[in-house]
């Protein structure tokens, strides 16, 4: 997945449904308001609730740093 991706427009976090972030490299994409990430494998991102996974304070300052515009 590519931070130009037509598909970054229309992704959706399946808890807030609000928008997701690329970070990139890491290829995760990120709900910076319920500090959760989601993993994409193979370029597929995995959005069921229970694949993302909380992080903690300081993992969402790194994440917040290096997301995509």
């Amino acid at each position: 997945m590519k931070p130009d991706d037509p598909l970054l427009q229309i992704l959706a976090c399946p808890l807030d449904k609000g928008p997701l972030h690329l970070v990139v490299p890491d290829e995760v994409l990120y709900n910076p308001r319920l500090h959760r990430r989601y993993p994409v494998v193979d370029g597929i991102p995995q959005l069921l609730p229970s694949s993302g996974e909380q992080v903690s304070d300081d993992e969402h300052e790194d994440l917040l740093k290096r997301m995509s515009p």
